[in-house]
């Protein structure tokens, strides 16, 4: 029976173990979490719930409080992902949940581990509150890419957070708006991220950790929606700053109005909910809250025509549907005039994009009509920059153009963020490294995030695949970076090189990556036509 005893032995060890954590009080009752499995030193507590299941006669409301409860909440398992379609799920490979609910307004948290309660309050360590991206119909925060143990070994508390998707976290319809005393609909997503975002200002002392120090973060929709916590008059005096990676654009950035940090106006929001409830063939809220999951999370929403009529149409994918609302309430204004008016919390703000997302091949004659259109008046100049005499200088020319434009645009909103009145910097970036699991897509989308996280190796699927010490060194590094920026609002640090600010004169932005400091932004030709072109479009 060795087998057995050593079985039984173990489990001995490891509930232990377990009752060895501390139990935090929160506000809703007592947690106790357990060991990281990825590093050690580390307790997670998974599955707290900060808001009452969003279901029944609460589907499509704001977030309510939870219920309290008596005993000792066991935070060994995370909550449910929030339900969105199985073609555009994580799914359990990539997560570490096995359910998809309704039910799933969860947060985690993950602290160093404390030897006891007097540990616990001698500390006052920042947080970093992360929000997934997934174009506002995918994502949790399960997703092992965004385990904070890596984070949390650097004297980080990373808290993670689920909000409703797809429709359920953005319906909007003039009746859902006639409940509300703010008269507004479609932003329940949103909401979400915001009762999180309190819960954490709430409770996280009891954790260790510093409320006034909550820095949020996320990458593409997350990123959108970590600045519009810095933006939104209900969550923006609950933060010291926000890290919005891929990234925050220029408001006449056209790719404003096609990638995730889109938004849509009241009207737009409501007239399409108008359409799906003849297409569901429904007339009021109550039916629309007693239709299946099925029924809406399988809604056909593919028709988006933002784009249609405008030179963009071809070149840029159509914004999702699902998306957050400027509805006077939760978004009271478009990022120009949000920007231009000061009309955010004056924090600092990290962004930036990486070197390969957005790329593509060309043929030279698909190039010159696409770019043709795109530019129209300004094509003959375009041209001159980035010229097409062959299918490789296409294919090199639109890349080169892309790359051009992440790194403008950044630096412009950060211009656009100090001549609006802030007194707070803004550290632009732009990332090289092309992680180890795929090097053939180059430093595509989410490509950072191995490395901001430190969590290389195990995250995810890159866990049974060889990384060379250069990654770790270069994740050594980021969450550094990170770290700094999190505690402090300045990314540096001793031993890193220097990252300055983005100012309107200084055009330069900090290089990550393959290699580090400050390069200029593109050469003054084409920062002088892009701002040219930039000046005729529509802002957002």
């Amino acid at each position: 029976m060795p087998f057995l005893k050593t079985l039984i032995s173990w489990t001995t060890l490891i509930s232990t173990i377990q009752a060895a954590f501390p139990v935090i009080e929160t506000a809703q009752g007592p947690v106790r979490g357990v060991a990281s499995p990825y590093r050690e030193n580390v307790t997670v507590y998974r599955g707290i719930p900060f808001a009452a299941p969003p279901v029944g006669n609460l589907r499509f409301t704001p977030p309510r409080p939870p219920a309290n409860h008596s005993g000792v909440l066991e935070a060994e398992k995370f909550g449910p992902q929030c339900v969105q379609t199985k073609e555009s799920s994580p799914g359990i490979f990539y997560t570490g949940s096995d359910q998809m609910s309704e039910d799933c307004l969860y947060l985690n948290i993950w602290t160093p581990t404390y030897k006891d309660d007097e540990d616990i309050k001698s500390k006052n360590l920042p947080v970093y509150y992360w929000i997934y991206g997934g174009r506002y119909e995918m994502g949790s925060g399960d997703v092992k890419t965004y385990d904070g143990s890596g984070l949390a070994i650097k004297d980080v508390i990373v808290v993670t957070v689920n909000y409703r998707v797809g429709a359920f976290g953005y319906f909007a319809h003039p009746e859902l708006s006639a409940e509300s005393p703010h008269n507004s609909s479609g932003n329940y997503g949103t909401l979400d991220q915001i009762a999180g975002l309190k819960w954490v200002h709430e409770n996280i002392a009891n954790f260790g950790g510093n409320p006034n120090q909550i820095v949020t973060g996320g990458q593409s929709a997350g990123s959108a929606s970590s600045l519009i916590m810095a933006y939104s008059p209900l969550s923006r005096d609950y933060i010291a700053g926000a890290i919005s990676e891929s990234g925050a654009l220029s408001p006449h950035d056209p790719n404003t109005a096609s990638l995730a940090v889109s938004y849509r106006n009241k009207r737009e929001a409501e007239l399409f909910g108008v359409k799906l409830f003849r297409e569901l063939n429904i007339t009021t809220p109550a039916q629309l809250r007693n239709l299946s999951v099925d029924a809406l999370n399988n809604l056909d929403t593919e028709n988006e025509d933002l784009l249609v009529g405008t030179p963009f149409a071809t070149l840029d994918m159509e914004p999702p549907e699902w998306r957050p609302v400027v509805d006077g309430w939760v978004l009271t204004e478009k990022y120009g005039p949000l920007l231009r008016h000061n009309n955010h919390a004056d924090v600092p703000i990290m962004t930036g994009f990486n070197k390969d997302e957005g790329i593509g091949e060309y043929n030279a004659t698909y190039y010159k009509s696409l770019y043709g259109e795109v530019f129209q008046n300004f094509s003959t100049e375009f041209f001159k920059l980035y010229p097409a005499a062959n299918d490789t200088q296409a294919t090199d020319s639109s890349n080169t153009w892309k790359r051009d434009m992440s790194r403008v645009t950044s630096w412009k909103y950060a211009a656009d963020w100090v001549a609006g009145g802030a007194n707070t910097n803004v550290y632009t970036y732009f990332f090289t490294r092309a992680p180890q699991e795929d090097l053939s897509g180059g430093a595509y989308h989410g490509a950072e995030l191995w490395y901001t996280f430190n969590n290389i190796p195990y995250a995810d699927y890159t866990a049974n695949l060889t990384w060379p010490a250069k990654d770790y060194a270069i994740a050594d590094r980021m969450s550094d970076y990170w770290v700094n920026f999190i505690r402090s609002g300045n990314p540096n640090g001793p031993g890193l090189p220097t990252w300055e600010p983005s100012t309107q004169e200084a055009k330069k932005i900090m290089y990550l990556g393959n290699t580090w400091g400050m390069q200029s932004i593109a050469p003054d030709a084409v920062v002088s036509f892009l701002m040219d072109w930039f000046s005729t479009l529509y802002e957002w």
